[in-house]
């Protein structure tokens, strides 16, 4: 209705809270529905995939289905398509993977379409990388164009975070884990009224992504290790060493990108540097062991169930075979993320240390390597804790956890992080 404004209104009255509030929870559920089923569209399509390009397929072969041939073809051969499916589809499946962080401006629509089919392939293809960034753009990129369509005046950065609490909550089973990770990004874009008013719509927007992923695949990122009994004086100092330790290696992939990164564009064509990158990843695979191909979280929970069936060298070999393939893939163009593929390494690196020293209890061996290998992956202070903290199910973890970040923070803040400028540098 219009104003006639020859007759004085005075200041219009300020809306409360509640009347804000209300009107973003439809929107914010909607969000965070779709941005669930999407995930586990992709996630369903890339597992199907992989039924048939490591099962049906080297059985219809006579070929070992992790067999070192078969392992360094599948690699080379999804990189060529890769390669391929960006030169080809509309945008080029986004911008240079490794410019981008797990939450950017929305993507033009048209893109999106061409990122999900690259991303189910790269995950499909035994690739190392997760499917968080890639699925959080394309989440964020529909979420802003159908909200922009029928809700036409709303700011960006509603449907960026809806879209982005949406996917996190889905990919986590968990409202909590978007929540954790949206407080920092919210805390960097600050604005007006208390946090909780701001987090208000992501989190129903997660709960909602969190609710449909449960209800419909049932998540589960527990690995069932034996329970920590509590901390003991002799624990302070594991924790911090094998957090320390996770960190440093962390940090050796972080210094690494940009020279990995230079090298795949010095290639000046995407399907020959994926094909290339692919290649690598193969020869890798080969020497670590069909576990350290893929996204990394079914291939942590095999790796778990067994903590002593493996010697802490080879438990060591595939957490640095992992690192090296996080960083080429993150480097060469995958479409992917790197927190899964960085739980992996911590995991791993934390049955190294209890194969070394028996009395270092492995859930706290395990969570402190995925908190210190994460910190310097992401610089996400909670999604490191709590990503650490769930895989054990065990509150009892969260005091050593806490002191361990400690030291780990103040070697990762204000360094380079794992993301690149356009020119290649990296991001501080």
């Amino acid at each position: 209705m219009a104003i006639d404004s020859s007759v004085p209104t005075g200041p219009a009255p300020e809306s409360t809270p509640v009347r804000r509030l209300l009107p973003v929870i439809v929107p914010a559920l909607a969000v965070g529905v779709l941005s669930a089923l999407v995930l586990l569209g992709v996630s369903l399509l890339a597992e199907r995939l992989q039924d048939v390009l490591w099962e049906t397929l080297p059985d219809a072969l006579s070929v070992g289905r992790y067999s070192t041939l078969w392992m360094i073809v599948m690699l080379t051969v999804s990189g060529l398509a890769v390669g391929l499916l960006v030169r080809v589809v509309p945008g080029h499946a986004g911008p240079d993977p490794a410019t981008t962080g797990l939450v950017d401006p929305p993507l033009p629509p048209g893109v999106v379409p061409g990122l999900l089919l690259v991303t189910a392939v790269t995950l499909a293809g035994g690739v190392s990388l997760g499917p968080e960034n890639p699925i959080t753009a394309a989440n964020i990129a529909l979420a802003f164009w159908l909200g922009r369509r029928f809700v036409p005046g709303t700011p960006m950065e509603l449907w960026l975070s809806l879209a982005a609490a949406g996917t996190i909550g889905a990919l986590f089973g968990t409202p909590v884990a978007a929540a954790l990770i949206l407080t920092e990004t919210l805390t960097e874009r600050a604005g007006p009224g208390p946090l909780w008013d701001r987090l208000f719509g992501p989190l129903a927007a997660g709960t909602a992504g969190a609710l449909t992923m449960t209800l419909l695949a049932h998540p589960s990122f527990d690995l069932a290790l034996p329970a920590y009994d509590g901390p003991h004086w002799g624990d302070l100092l594991s924790a911090v060493v094998i957090a320390l330790a996770g960190a440093v290696l962390g940090m050796l992939a972080v210094y690494a990108l940009p020279y990995a990164h230079r090298f795949f564009r010095a290639l000046r064509h995407p399907v020959l540097a994926l094909t290339a990158g692919g290649l690598l990843l193969g020869l890798l695979g080969a020497l670590g062991g069909h576990l350290t191909l893929f996204k990394g979280l079914d291939e942590v929970k095999e790796l778990a169930a067994d903590p002593g069936g493996r010697s802490a060298g080879q438990f060591a070999v595939m957490a640095v075979v992992k690192t090296a393939a996080l960083v080429i893939a993150a480097s060469c163009g995958f479409r992917g993320g790197r927190i899964f593929p960085a739980v992996f390494v911590g995991v791993a690196l934390g049955l190294c240390a209890h194969a070394m020293v028996a009395s270092v209890p492995v859930a706290l061996a395990v969570t402190c390597g995925v908190l210190g290998m994460l910190l310097a992956i992401t610089r996400q202070g909670w999604l490191s804790l709590f990503t650490a903290a769930v895989l054990v199910s065990d509150a009892a973890v969260l005091p050593m956890l806490c002191v361990a970040s400690l030291p780990v923070w103040l070697l990762v803040t204000g360094r380079p992080q794992m993301q690149l400028h356009e020119d290649g540098t990296p991001l501080k």
